[in-house]
């Protein structure tokens, strides 16, 4: 920001302050280093949370780990997260979310980006052979 003219005069009419590191996360200033609070708004900021790490469903089955060309391949769950409380599993793949059709992975971050954490949502993937239907709590 220093080199960032323009920058450090937005900063500084957001904060009213110069001579200290201001961060702005959602319109809220942080001045200084307060560890605590940055870690309050980014948690507020990120929105609703799968719980498990995906991959294009293409992808896997070009290397033979499904048979499904279209959706989110899930590859690892977060113990305890949503994608578990749910009954997703490793090889599962998701195909709609909130009533949204899922192509690949930027599709179901998009979808997941129009949600609100807690939110109680419809959900489709498919296990092996069958087509799932149910409900994840974000």
């Amino acid at each position: 920001m220093g080199r960032d003219p323009t920058a450090a005069a937005e900063m500084v009419r957001l904060s009213g302050q110069q001579g200290v590191p201001v961060t702005v996360i959602n319109g809220q200033s942080v001045v200084g280093f307060d560890r605590a609070r940055l870690d309050q708004l980014l948690a507020q900021s990120r929105g609703p949370r799968l719980g498990a790490a995906v991959s294009d469903a293409a992808e896997m089955a070009a290397k033979g780990r499904c048979s499904v060309t279209s959706g989110a391949y899930i590859g690892k769950v977060t113990s305890g997260g949503a994608a578990v409380q749910a009954g997703l599993q490793v090889g599962d793949v998701i195909i709609s979310l909130a009533n949204q059709r899922i192509a690949n992975t930027p599709a179901l971050e998009r979808a997941l980006a129009t949600l609100r954490a807690g939110q109680l949502v419809p959900l489709t993937f498919v296990r092996g052979s069958e087509t799932c239907e149910g409900t994840i709590a974000l």
